[in-house]
C-alpha cells in the first residue's frame, strides 16, 4: 500500500494520530529531505528507513518506490510540509501506482491554501488554486490573465523574494481586488494581512528588508471585486 501523509506546515502539534499511526507501521517512508523528514520522525520518536523522493529523482526514485509495494511493502509518501502532491512531489508517484494496479490511499491533514483562503474572509464556496506562478514576468501575465475573468476565489504560492513583483503583476492583470496575504501560518508570528493588492503591495514595499517565509496569496474573483 502506498500512504501519503500529510505533515504539519508549522506547528508540530497538527500532526493527526493517523498520520503517527501510519508511518509507525510502514516499512519505508518517503520523502524530499530526509534530513527535515527525520528531525520530523525523530520528535515522535518513529525509526524507519528512509528513501529520497523529490523533484530531480522523481522518476528514479518513484521506480524503487514501484517495485517496494510490487514486492507486498509498505510505503508512506510525506513532504517537508503539507500535504503530497500539492505543489510538491507525489502526482506522478500516485498516477505509476495507479497504473500498476497498486493500492494508494491518503492520511490527510495541513494544507496551507484551504487554511489561507478560510482566514482571507474572501468567499470560500468556490475557489481556484494556481500553485506557483512563472518566475518571469511575461510568463507570469499570460497566467494571470488566464483567471482574470474568473468568478472564483484565486489562490498562489509565492516565494518571498518574488512577492512584490507578483502583486504588482496581479494588480495589473485583475485591478486593485481585495485580497490577502497569510504566512507563518500555524506558526508563533502567524500573519494574514488583508487589503487590496494596492494595499498589500504597500505593506511589502514597507516592510525592512525581504519578506521572510512562503506566502499564499488569496485574491477576490471577478464577481467580488
Amino acid at each position: 500500500m502506498l500512504y501519503l501523509v500529510a505533515t504539519p506546515i508549522g506547528n508540530l502539534g497538527d500532526m493527526t494520530l493517523r498520520g503517527l499511526e501510519v508511518l509507525g507501521e510502514v516499512d519505508f517512508i518517503a520523502g524530499e529531505d530526509t534530513r527535515k523528514t527525520g528531525r520530523l520522525l525523530k520528535h515522535f520518536n518513529i525509526k524507519k528507513r528512509q528513501i529520497s523522493f523529490h523533484e530531480h529523482n522523481e522518476a528514479r526514485a518513484g521506480e524503487r518506490i514501484i517495485h517496494l509495494l510490487q514486492d507486498g511493502k509498505s510505503v508512506a509518501l510525506v513532504t517537508d510540509a503539507g500535504t503530497p502532491g500539492i505543489s510538491d512531489p507525489g502526482y506522478t508517484l500516485v498516477r505509476r501506482a495507479i497504473a500498476a494496479g497498486l493500492e494508494v490511499t491518503m492520511v490527510p491533514g495541513a494544507t496551507g491554501l484551504v487554511m489561507a483562503v478560510v482566514l482571507s474572509g474572501l468567499p470560500v464556496h468556490s475557489f481556484t488554486f494556481r500553485g506557483f506562478p512563472p518566475r518571469k514576468q511575461g510568463r507570469r501575465h499570460r497566467f494571470l490573465a488566464v483567471d482574470q475573468h474568473s468568478p472564483h476565489t484565486l489562490i498562489y504560492y509565492e516565494s518571498p523574494y518574488r512577492l512584490a513583483a507578483f502583486l504588482e503583476d496581479a494588480r495589473e492583470v485583475f485591478g486593485d481586488r481585495p485580497a490577502a496575504l497569510a504566512n507563518d501560518l500555524t506558526k508563533l508570528y502567524e500573519r494574514v494581512r488583508r487589503g487590496t493588492l494596492s494595499d498589500l503591495l504597500a505593506w511589502v514595499n514597507e516592510t525592512q528588508g525581504t519578506p521572510k517565509g512562503e506566502y499564499v496569496v488569496v485574491i477576490a474573483g471577478a464577481a467580488d471585486s
